[in-house]
C-alpha cells in the first residue's frame, strides 16, 4: 500500500524557477509518489527551460502580482486538471537592488512588493481556486524556520513570512465554512537555493548554520520537500493551520559549548 496515497492526484505547484527551487524538489518527490503535478511559473523564460527539468508535466504562466493572470490560470486549470487535491505555494521575492540596508531603512516600495508576492499571493490564489479544490484538499506554503530572530541578512522578509504564517489560521477558518481544506506551512532552516544566494550575507549564515546544526550538515531541500508531500497527503488529515519547522535541530543548539568557547577565544584574541 502507498502510504502517502497521492497516486494520480493532481497537485498545482507555484514557484519553480530552476533545479534548486524548493518547488522543483517538491514536484520531484510528488511525482515519485505518483501524483500528477501541474506547474505555474512566473514568465516565459522559465517555461521555455522547464521541459528540461519537468519532463512532460504541464507548465502554465502566472505572475501572481497580476490578478488577471491568476484568473486566467484558474480557468485553464478548471478546464484540464480540476478538482485539485493539493496546492503548493513556494513563492517569495525581495528586491535587494539597493543593497544591504538596516531594517528601519527598508524602502516602502520594496516592502510592499515583497509582501504582495510572498504573502498576499497565497490569499489571492486560494480565493481564485477555492471552487477547484477538492473538499479535502491540502494547501502548503513555504515559510522559514524562525521569524523572530533578527537575522540582518534576511531583513524585512522575516516580518513578511510572519504574516504568511499568521494567514494560515485565517484561511483555514474562512475555508472551513464550506470545505475541509487544510492550510499549513513547511518552515525550513537555511537552504542552498538560487534565490537565497542573492541575499546579502546569506552564504556566511548558511555556513554558520552548519556548525550549529546537531549533525553538522545543513538541511537539504529534499528534506523539506518530503514534509510538504506528507502535508499534502491524506495521512496528515489531522494537521491544520500549523507550521512544521524543518531545521535538523538548529533551534535547540544556539548555545553550543564549542561554538561559545571558540567565539570567546576569538574575542579575547581580537581585543588582546
Amino acid at each position: 500500500m502507498d502510504f502517502l496515497d497521492l497516486a494520480d492526484k493532481p497537485i498545482l505547484i507555484f514557484g519553480v524557477a530552476n533545479r534548486k527551487s524548493v518547488a522543483y524538489h517538491v514536484g520531484r518527490v510528488l511525482t515519485e509518489a505518483g501524483a500528477r503535478c501541474v506547474y505555474a511559473v512566473k514568465d516565459e523564460s522559465v517555461r521555455a527551460n522547464a521541459a528540461r527539468w519537468l519532463g512532460d508535466a504541464p507548465v502554465y504562466l502566472c505572475d501572481v502580482e497580476r490578478e488577471d493572470q491568476i484568473a486566467a490560470l484558474r480557468d485553464e486549470i478548471a478546464a484540464r486538471h480540476a478538482p485539485l487535491h493539493g496546492l503548493v505555494h513556494s513563492i517569495a521575492f525581495a528586491d535587494y537592488a539597493e543593497g544591504d540596508k538596516p531594517f528601519h531603512a527598508t524602502p516602502k516600495k520594496a516592502f510592499l512588493q515583497a509582501f504582495d508576492v510572498s504573502c498576499y499571493s497565497l490569499m489571492a490564489i486560494c480565493r481564485a481556486f477555492q471552487h477547484l479544490l477538492d473538499p479535502d484538499a491540502s494547501v502548503v506554503t513555504i515559510s522559514i524556520s524562525t521569524t523572530t530572530m533578527a537575522s540582518e541578512s534576511y531583513g524585512y522578509m522575516a516580518p513578511i513570512k510572519a504574516a504568511l504564517d499568521s494567514s494560515l489560521a485565517f484561511l483555514a477558518k474562512s475555508f472551513s465554512r464550506f470545505s475541509r481544506v487544510r492550510f499549513n506551512a513547511v518552515a525550513p532552516g537555511l537552504l542552498k537555493t538560487s534565490a537565497s544566494a542573492g541575499i546579502p550575507g546569506y552564504v556566511d549564515s548558511y555556513l554558520y548554520a552548519e556548525q550549529v546544526i546537531l549533525r553538522k550538515q545543513a538541511v537539504q531541500t529534499e528534506e523539506a520537500a518530503h514534509v510538504v508531500a506528507f502535508l499534502l497527503s491524506p495521512r496528515s488529515s489531522g494537521i491544520n493551520a500549523q507550521r512544521i519547522v524543518v531545521d535538523a535541530g538548529m533551534s535547540i543548539n544556539y548555545f553550543d559549548r564549542d561554538l561559545i568557547r571558540r567565539a570567546m577565544r576569538e574575542d579575547r584574541e581580537g581585543t588582546g
